[in-house]
């Protein structure tokens, strides 16, 4: 992973002559320019845990299992949210780790959480480093040192269970790796978000993920049945079970807990044969309502796609334009115009599955979506879709090097309040980008359906405010979140809560939530140590 910004550093990140031309005279580019600083002039404090404490972790994890160089340290800086690579690319990250701990196995790893227990290091576990919330920031509260707890040496499959469709894989796994090892057997986890190429299965968990085919496979949360977790204060092992009323659902507390409790080390996940078939295809709505419409009415019928994905008026424009001005992109555009099409939504159906039930379930999709005026436009725009998934933050590099500010926030409603919520949150982004002298493109899209409503993920993109690049993110965020709260929606679908979103905690849960998380906290972590910042409103304790 490039340190300063997406994945592979080999994958030159390159924004075409017309799309470039598009942002100039849309939303405004730097007058030149603005690459990342080379590594070596990223400033960080000189490194804060005594050699005491470094010998104790080599003793437990093994020399090469601690690291505090330079690089190291940078790598593990900040996850890849707007305000991680603002300080990365700036050589400023704000802080740092002093210390990059990698435990090889579950007993290594209860050991580290109680030496840092005892010697008061603040702990950010620390998965495939995808965050966008702020959720690697390496705050140290209270504690005289923070360590970051990377899981990459905890990545083997521990155990298949192709009866129960069950396996079960340490923490650290990528999640690439994981479906290589299943797909040679025939099977899938079917968890495929936008940082698929990079997540850890445990950051997954911990953060509560949605995969971008999460309307067919489910999100994270279901996948997880059964868990191993080292909290400072000890473990708790939950058996593999389809399903238990055994109290309260404690694996669901631990699934989305950030890292603030403790460390996932294990997981056994719900698997399903691969597709033999996948079609993906485009169809055009007149609105994104009647598309919204024609969504919910695949619910209802229970024959939604397995990626439902629905483009706003904007982000349509948005997908059309940066698909160039060449023949494929003129024919579409005149194919539309013939058909009365003047904007328009593009929503993207994505079946897998057996070909039978894959034949009836896309069959009476097409049926429902053509009653809601759906133009079917045919296999192209499904699988340039399908080709490009993974895509889109190396897009955000390269327009971060042209003073363009790019972001993105979701969130979830029902489907009564889903049209008033899209065109509030709209119009409080517009409006806070208005403010900051930086007028901008808002985008939604809708990507993950259920009976009883839908997200909204929106993307914004507007120059930015050279020299207060990090108020006029605060403005939007600020603007975003309480239009979000105001309209009836979740700070987050399936983002997390992280350090952007605390503040706004108390309003998502109440106080009373906020006092029964901190008493779990508490318990679980009494020194405080755990990936403090994040998830609760800060102290010392959450």
């Amino acid at each position: 992973m490039r340190w300063w910004g997406w994945g592979d550093p080999a994958h030159a990140p390159a924004l075409p002559a017309h799309a470039l031309a598009f942002l100039r005279e849309t939303v405004g580019v730097a007058a030149r320019p603005r690459p990342p600083v080379a590594l070596e002039r990223v400033r960080l404090d000189p490194p804060g845990c005594s050699e005491t404490v470094l010998a104790e972790l080599r003793g437990i994890v093994g020399a090469q299992g601690v690291r505090d160089e330079h690089r190291e340290r940078v790598l593990h800086a900040a996850g890849k949210g707007y305000l991680d690579l603002l300080g990365l690319r700036a050589g400023e990250p704000g802080g740092a780790p002093d210390a990059v701990v990698y435990p090889a196995s579950h007993d290594q790893l209860r050991a580290v959480l109680e030496l840092c227990a005892r010697s008061s290091l603040a702990v950010v576990p620390f998965g495939g480093g995808t965050s966008v919330v702020g959720g690697l920031a390496p705050l140290r509260g209270e504690h005289g040192a923070v360590v970051a707890l990377d899981m990459g040496r905890m990545g083997a499959v521990l155990d298949l269970d192709v009866e129960s469709a069950t396996v079960t894989v340490q923490a650290g796994i990528r999640a690439p790796a994981l479906e290589r090892h299943l797909g040679a057997r025939g099977l899938t986890l079917g968890h495929f978000p936008q940082s698929f190429e990079y997540v850890s299965l445990g950051g997954c968990a911990a953060t509560r993920s949605a995969g971008q085919a999460s309307t067919g496979y489910g999100a994270i949360e279901r996948m997880v049945l059964g868990l191993r977790f080292a909290a400072p204060v000890g473990d708790i092992a939950l058996a593999a079970v389809p399903a238990s009323a055994a109290g309260p659902g404690l694996r669901q507390l631990l699934v989305g807990s950030e890292g603030t409790l403790g460390v996932i080390s294990e997981l056994s996940l719900r698997v399903r044969p691969a597709p033999r078939e996948r079609i993906y295809e485009g169809v055009f709505f007149e609105s994104f309502d009647a598309g919204a419409q024609a969504l919910r009415a695949l619910a209802r019928e229970h024959v939604l796609p397995d990626v439902a994905r629905l483009s706003d008026e904007q982000e349509t424009r948005m997908s059309l334009a940066l698909a160039g001005g060449g023949l494929k992109g003129r024919l579409g555009r005149a194919y539309l115009g013939l058909r009365g099409y003047r904007g328009g939504c593009l929503a993207i159906l994505g079946f897998e599955g057996a070909p039978q039930e894959l034949a009836f379930r896309r069959g009476r999709a097409r049926e429902l979506v053509a009653d809601c005026g759906a133009l079917a436009v045919g296999r192209s725009p499904g699988e340039a879709w399908l080709q490009g998934r993974f895509s889109g933050p190396y897009l955000r590099d390269e327009l971060l090097t042209q003073g363009v500010m790019v972001e993105t926030l979701e969130t979830a409603t029902q489907w009564s309040n889903l049209s008033r919520l899209h065109r509030d949150l709209t119009g409080a982004i517009a409006g806070a980008l208005d403010a900051c002298g930086t007028p901008g493109l808002v985008m939604c899209h809708v990507s993950h359906v259920y009976e009883s409503g839908a997200s909204l993920y929106f993307t914004f993109i507007a120059r930015q405010r050279e020299g207060d690049e990090i108020g006029q993110w605060r403005a939007v965020k600020q603007a975003a979140c309480d239009a979000i709260l105001d309209g009836g929606g979740t700070l987050t679908h399936h983002h997390a809560i992280g350090r952007d979103h605390a503040p706004w905690m108390a309003r998502e849960v109440g106080v009373e939530g906020i006092q029964a998380l901190q008493a779990v906290k508490s318990q679980l972590d009494p020194a405080g140590i755990m990936n403090p910042g994040k998830l609760l409103p800060f102290s010392s304790r959450g």
